[in-house]
Protein backbone atom coordinates (compact mmCIF):
# COMPACT_ATOMS: atom_id res chain seq x y z
CA UNK A 1 0.00 0.00 0.00
CA UNK A 2 1.48 3.60 -1.33
CA UNK A 3 0.39 6.06 1.57
CA UNK A 4 0.79 9.78 0.11
CA UNK A 5 1.57 12.43 2.42
CA UNK A 6 -0.19 15.55 2.01
CA UNK A 7 1.32 19.18 3.23
CA UNK A 8 -0.81 19.29 6.35
CA UNK A 9 1.08 15.90 7.42
CA UNK A 10 4.26 17.40 7.46
CA UNK A 11 2.78 21.00 8.99
CA UNK A 12 1.84 18.55 11.97
CA UNK A 13 4.38 16.41 12.26
CA UNK A 14 7.00 19.59 12.53
CA UNK A 15 4.30 21.36 14.96
CA UNK A 16 4.86 18.08 17.31
CA UNK A 17 8.83 18.15 16.68
CA UNK A 18 8.53 21.89 17.53
CA UNK A 19 6.69 20.95 21.07
CA UNK A 20 8.98 18.08 21.78
CA UNK A 21 11.86 20.07 21.44
CA UNK A 22 10.64 23.06 23.50
CA UNK A 23 9.13 20.52 25.93
CA UNK A 24 12.79 19.11 26.15
CA UNK A 25 14.73 22.41 26.51
CA UNK A 26 12.47 23.32 28.94
CA UNK A 27 13.36 20.24 31.18
CA UNK A 28 17.01 21.24 31.32
CA UNK A 29 17.00 25.23 31.05
CA UNK A 30 18.04 26.73 34.51
CA UNK A 31 14.98 27.55 36.26
CA UNK A 32 14.68 29.24 39.76
CA UNK A 33 11.04 29.75 40.95
CA UNK A 34 10.07 31.32 44.54
CA UNK A 35 9.20 29.12 47.36
CA UNK A 36 6.19 30.99 49.12
CA UNK A 37 4.48 27.92 51.43
CA UNK A 38 6.31 24.70 52.31
CA UNK A 39 3.74 21.34 53.46
CA UNK A 40 4.35 21.07 57.30
CA UNK A 41 4.80 24.53 57.88
CA UNK A 42 1.63 26.58 58.82
CA UNK A 43 1.16 29.86 56.81
CA UNK A 44 3.11 31.35 54.57
CA UNK A 45 7.11 31.71 54.38
CA UNK A 46 8.39 34.79 56.25
CA UNK A 47 11.39 34.90 54.53
CA UNK A 48 12.64 34.92 50.60
CA UNK A 49 13.20 31.24 49.93
CA UNK A 50 13.99 30.19 45.57
CA UNK A 51 14.86 26.93 44.87
CA UNK A 52 16.42 26.25 41.42
CA UNK A 53 18.83 24.41 39.32
CA UNK A 54 22.01 24.86 37.43
CA UNK A 55 23.05 23.30 34.90
CA UNK A 56 26.91 22.19 34.53
CA UNK A 57 29.23 21.29 31.90
CA UNK A 58 29.51 21.39 28.06
CA UNK A 59 25.96 20.58 27.85
CA UNK A 60 23.53 21.86 30.36
CA UNK A 61 22.12 18.91 30.78
CA UNK A 62 23.95 16.16 31.65
CA UNK A 63 24.92 18.01 35.37
CA UNK A 64 21.92 19.42 37.48
CA UNK A 65 22.70 21.11 40.57
CA UNK A 66 19.86 21.86 42.99
CA UNK A 67 19.56 24.59 45.12
CA UNK A 68 18.06 26.45 48.25
CA UNK A 69 18.37 30.44 48.15
CA UNK A 70 17.53 32.08 50.94
CA UNK A 71 17.78 35.85 51.21
CA UNK A 72 19.19 37.65 53.76
CA UNK A 73 16.50 38.60 56.24
CA UNK A 74 18.09 42.00 57.19
CA UNK A 75 19.65 44.29 53.82
CA UNK A 76 20.50 41.44 51.33
CA UNK A 77 21.44 44.40 49.22
CA UNK A 78 24.30 45.01 51.41
CA UNK A 79 24.66 41.52 53.67
CA UNK A 80 27.54 38.86 52.73
CA UNK A 81 26.46 36.54 50.32
CA UNK A 82 27.36 32.59 51.64
CA UNK A 83 27.77 28.91 49.57
CA UNK A 84 27.45 26.34 51.86
CA UNK A 85 27.94 22.60 51.21
CA UNK A 86 27.26 20.55 53.57
CA UNK A 87 29.60 17.07 54.31
CA UNK A 88 28.97 13.59 54.74
CA UNK A 89 30.33 13.03 52.01
CA UNK A 90 26.50 13.02 49.92
CA UNK A 91 24.47 14.69 52.72
CA UNK A 92 21.75 16.86 51.37
CA UNK A 93 22.65 20.51 51.69
CA UNK A 94 18.97 20.51 53.05
CA UNK A 95 20.15 18.87 56.15
CA UNK A 96 22.29 22.44 56.95
CA UNK A 97 19.47 24.30 55.91
CA UNK A 98 17.18 22.25 58.67
CA UNK A 99 19.75 21.33 61.30
CA UNK A 100 22.20 23.65 61.19
CA UNK A 101 22.11 27.13 60.21
CA UNK A 102 19.04 27.82 58.19
CA UNK A 103 15.77 29.17 59.44
CA UNK A 104 13.23 26.74 59.51
CA UNK A 105 13.65 23.33 61.31
CA UNK A 106 11.60 20.05 62.15
CA UNK A 107 9.71 20.35 65.05
CA UNK A 108 10.64 17.10 66.76
CA UNK A 109 7.62 15.30 68.08
CA UNK A 110 6.43 11.37 68.32
CA UNK A 111 6.04 10.52 64.17
CA UNK A 112 2.38 9.93 63.73
CA UNK A 113 2.60 8.64 60.32
CA UNK A 114 1.70 12.23 59.29
CA UNK A 115 3.94 14.65 57.07
CA UNK A 116 6.50 16.14 59.55
CA UNK A 117 6.18 19.76 60.37
CA UNK A 118 8.39 22.53 60.28
CA UNK A 119 8.91 25.73 62.74
CA UNK A 120 11.18 28.61 62.66
CA UNK A 121 14.40 28.57 64.05
CA UNK A 122 15.47 32.24 66.27
CA UNK A 123 19.15 32.07 65.32
CA UNK A 124 19.22 31.47 61.88
CA UNK A 125 22.17 32.51 59.94
CA UNK A 126 19.74 34.42 57.42
CA UNK A 127 18.96 36.86 59.82
CA UNK A 128 22.86 38.45 58.82
CA UNK A 129 23.53 37.19 54.97
CA UNK A 130 22.24 35.94 52.35
CA UNK A 131 22.86 32.09 51.72
CA UNK A 132 22.88 29.35 49.19
CA UNK A 133 23.05 25.51 50.26
CA UNK A 134 23.86 23.41 47.08
CA UNK A 135 23.01 20.20 46.58
CA UNK A 136 26.77 19.28 45.56
CA UNK A 137 28.52 16.76 44.98
CA UNK A 138 26.64 15.24 41.78
CA UNK A 139 23.63 12.97 43.07
CA UNK A 140 23.91 14.61 46.42
CA UNK A 141 19.64 15.32 47.00
CA UNK A 142 17.52 15.99 44.31
CA UNK A 143 20.82 17.17 42.07
CA UNK A 144 21.30 14.60 39.20
CA UNK A 145 23.14 13.35 35.95
CA UNK A 146 23.46 11.00 33.64
CA UNK A 147 26.03 9.39 35.15
CA UNK A 148 26.29 9.98 38.94
CA UNK A 149 29.16 7.49 39.76
CA UNK A 150 31.35 9.45 36.48
CA UNK A 151 31.30 12.76 39.36
CA UNK A 152 32.29 11.15 42.19
CA UNK A 153 35.74 12.96 43.21
CA UNK A 154 37.01 15.91 45.40
CA UNK A 155 38.84 17.24 42.54
CA UNK A 156 35.11 17.22 40.19
CA UNK A 157 33.34 18.19 43.48
CA UNK A 158 36.05 21.57 43.61
CA UNK A 159 35.52 22.28 40.15
CA UNK A 160 31.78 21.53 39.75
CA UNK A 161 31.22 24.14 43.23
CA UNK A 162 33.58 26.47 40.94
CA UNK A 163 31.38 26.70 38.07
CA UNK A 164 27.68 26.34 40.29
CA UNK A 165 28.61 29.71 41.68
CA UNK A 166 29.91 31.79 38.68
CA UNK A 167 26.92 30.56 36.78
CA UNK A 168 24.66 31.14 39.97
CA UNK A 169 25.95 34.47 40.09
CA UNK A 170 25.49 35.42 36.09
CA UNK A 171 21.61 34.01 37.11
CA UNK A 172 21.71 36.57 39.97
CA UNK A 173 23.50 40.21 39.23
CA UNK A 174 21.64 41.85 41.89
CA UNK A 175 24.30 39.78 44.37
CA UNK A 176 27.80 39.92 42.07
CA UNK A 177 28.91 43.11 44.25
CA UNK A 178 28.31 41.58 47.59
CA UNK A 179 30.82 39.96 49.79
CA UNK A 180 31.38 36.33 49.08
CA UNK A 181 31.75 33.30 51.38
CA UNK A 182 32.51 30.05 50.91
CA UNK A 183 31.25 28.10 54.23
CA UNK A 184 31.08 23.81 54.66
CA UNK A 185 31.22 21.37 57.48
CA UNK A 186 32.07 17.98 58.30
CA UNK A 187 33.30 16.13 54.96
CA UNK A 188 33.11 18.82 52.66
CA UNK A 189 36.12 20.69 54.89
CA UNK A 190 38.08 18.96 52.48
CA UNK A 191 36.12 20.42 49.58
CA UNK A 192 36.01 23.71 50.75
CA UNK A 193 40.03 25.42 50.64
CA UNK A 194 40.02 23.91 47.00
CA UNK A 195 36.83 25.45 45.85
CA UNK A 196 37.87 29.02 47.23
CA UNK A 197 41.40 28.40 45.26
CA UNK A 198 40.08 28.05 42.12
CA UNK A 199 37.75 31.01 42.62
CA UNK A 200 40.80 33.37 43.02
CA UNK A 201 43.11 31.57 40.30
CA UNK A 202 39.79 32.48 38.14
CA UNK A 203 39.71 36.05 39.33
CA UNK A 204 43.03 36.11 38.18
CA UNK A 205 42.71 34.42 35.26
CA UNK A 206 39.59 37.01 33.99
CA UNK A 207 37.03 34.49 34.31
CA UNK A 208 33.60 35.90 34.30
CA UNK A 209 31.73 36.94 36.30
CA UNK A 210 34.00 38.28 39.12
CA UNK A 211 33.74 36.85 42.41
CA UNK A 212 34.06 39.25 45.30
CA UNK A 213 35.78 36.55 47.37
CA UNK A 214 36.17 37.50 51.20
CA UNK A 215 37.11 34.71 52.89
CA UNK A 216 35.97 31.14 53.94
CA UNK A 217 34.87 29.15 57.17
CA UNK A 218 34.54 25.71 58.15
CA UNK A 219 32.52 24.01 60.95
CA UNK A 220 33.81 20.94 62.57
CA UNK A 221 35.69 19.63 59.25
CA UNK A 222 37.44 16.96 58.02
CA UNK A 223 40.49 18.13 56.08
CA UNK A 224 43.62 15.89 56.23
CA UNK A 225 45.22 12.81 58.14
CA UNK A 226 47.37 14.59 59.52
CA UNK A 227 45.87 16.62 61.29
CA UNK A 228 45.08 13.11 63.63
CA UNK A 229 48.75 13.94 64.59
CA UNK A 230 46.87 16.42 67.05
CA UNK A 231 44.59 13.84 68.59
CA UNK A 232 47.39 12.68 71.27
CA UNK A 233 48.00 15.89 72.88
CA UNK A 234 44.11 16.78 73.06
CA UNK A 235 43.93 13.05 74.80
CA UNK A 236 46.58 13.73 77.10
CA UNK A 237 44.75 17.08 77.71
CA UNK A 238 42.41 15.30 78.74
CA UNK A 239 43.39 12.87 80.74
CA UNK A 240 42.65 9.65 78.67
CA UNK A 241 45.74 8.92 78.77
CA UNK A 242 49.14 8.48 81.09
CA UNK A 243 51.72 11.16 81.21
CA UNK A 244 54.18 8.64 80.95
CA UNK A 245 52.38 6.77 77.96
CA UNK A 246 52.45 10.31 76.32
CA UNK A 247 55.81 11.05 77.05
CA UNK A 248 57.12 7.89 75.84
CA UNK A 249 54.73 8.51 72.66
CA UNK A 250 56.94 11.96 71.91
CA UNK A 251 59.96 10.40 72.55
CA UNK A 252 59.36 7.56 71.06
CA UNK A 253 57.26 8.68 67.35
CA UNK A 254 58.57 12.24 67.47
CA UNK A 255 54.91 13.70 66.73
CA UNK A 256 54.29 11.21 63.86
CA UNK A 257 51.38 9.07 64.72
CA UNK A 258 50.01 8.54 61.53
CA UNK A 259 52.36 7.57 59.05
CA UNK A 260 54.92 5.29 61.31
CA UNK A 261 57.77 3.57 60.27
CA UNK A 262 57.45 -0.20 60.54
CA UNK A 263 60.75 -0.32 62.20
CA UNK A 264 60.06 1.93 65.16
CA UNK A 265 59.00 -1.12 67.20
CA UNK A 266 59.13 1.83 70.49
CA UNK A 267 56.79 3.78 69.01
CA UNK A 268 54.11 0.72 67.63
CA UNK A 269 54.44 -0.55 70.53
CA UNK A 270 53.34 2.88 72.25
CA UNK A 271 50.44 3.46 69.73
CA UNK A 272 49.15 0.03 70.50
CA UNK A 273 48.87 1.04 74.22
CA UNK A 274 47.56 3.99 73.05
CA UNK A 275 44.74 1.88 70.78
CA UNK A 276 44.02 -0.22 73.64
CA UNK A 277 43.92 2.98 75.79
CA UNK A 278 41.01 4.24 73.41
CA UNK A 279 39.12 0.91 73.16
CA UNK A 280 38.80 -0.22 76.72
CA UNK A 281 37.79 3.64 77.60
CA UNK A 282 34.45 1.98 79.71
CA UNK A 283 36.87 -0.90 81.19
CA UNK A 284 36.21 0.81 84.73
CA UNK A 285 32.21 0.55 83.79
CA UNK A 286 32.55 -2.93 82.63
CA UNK A 287 34.32 -4.09 85.98
CA UNK A 288 31.35 -2.87 88.11
CA UNK A 289 30.05 -5.69 90.49
CA UNK A 290 26.37 -3.65 90.78
CA UNK A 291 23.96 -2.95 87.75
CA UNK A 292 24.08 0.07 86.14
CA UNK A 293 21.30 3.07 86.63
CA UNK A 294 18.72 2.47 84.34
CA UNK A 295 19.45 6.23 83.94
CA UNK A 296 22.50 5.67 82.33
CA UNK A 297 21.05 3.35 79.42
CA UNK A 298 21.24 4.86 75.64
CA UNK A 299 18.00 5.39 73.93
CA UNK A 300 17.66 2.93 70.41
CA UNK A 301 16.94 5.88 68.18
CA UNK A 302 19.58 8.84 68.60
CA UNK A 303 18.26 12.42 68.30
CA UNK A 304 20.27 12.69 64.89
CA UNK A 305 18.73 9.34 63.32
CA UNK A 306 15.28 10.41 64.32
CA UNK A 307 15.92 13.78 62.43
CA UNK A 308 17.14 12.18 59.67
CA UNK A 309 13.97 9.63 59.94
CA UNK A 310 11.78 12.70 59.57
CA UNK A 311 13.86 14.31 56.67
CA UNK A 312 13.06 11.20 54.43
CA UNK A 313 9.52 11.11 55.44
CA UNK A 314 9.36 14.98 54.65
CA UNK A 315 11.12 14.85 51.39
CA UNK A 316 10.29 12.16 49.79
CA UNK A 317 6.51 13.27 50.18
CA UNK A 318 5.21 14.41 46.62
CA UNK A 319 3.54 17.71 47.71
CA UNK A 320 7.00 18.84 48.99
CA UNK A 321 8.57 18.05 46.21
CA UNK A 322 6.16 19.71 43.99
CA UNK A 323 6.54 22.77 46.40
CA UNK A 324 10.32 22.62 46.01
CA UNK A 325 10.06 22.50 42.40
CA UNK A 326 11.95 19.55 41.89
CA UNK A 327 11.93 17.74 38.98
CA UNK A 328 10.46 13.88 38.09
CA UNK A 329 13.90 12.69 36.52
CA UNK A 330 13.83 9.09 34.71
CA UNK A 331 17.27 7.43 33.61
CA UNK A 332 17.19 5.18 30.72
Amino acid sequence: MVVHSSPLSFQVLFLVLTILLQIESHQIEDVAAKVEHLPGFDGPLPFHLETGYVGLGETDDDLQVFYYFIKSENDPKNDPLMLWLTGGPGCSSFSGLAYQIGPIKFKIEEYNGSLPNLVLRPQSWTKVSSIIFADLPIGTGFSYAKNVTAHRSHSKLINHTHQFIRKWLLEHPEFLSNKFYMGADSYSGIAAPGVVQEILNGNDQGLQPWINLQGYLLGNPITTGKESNDQMQYAHGMALISDELYLSLQRNCKGEYIDIDAKNELCLRDMQYYQEARTHGRLLIQKLEGPLSSYLTVPTVTCQAYCSFLTTQWANSQSVRKALHVREVCHV
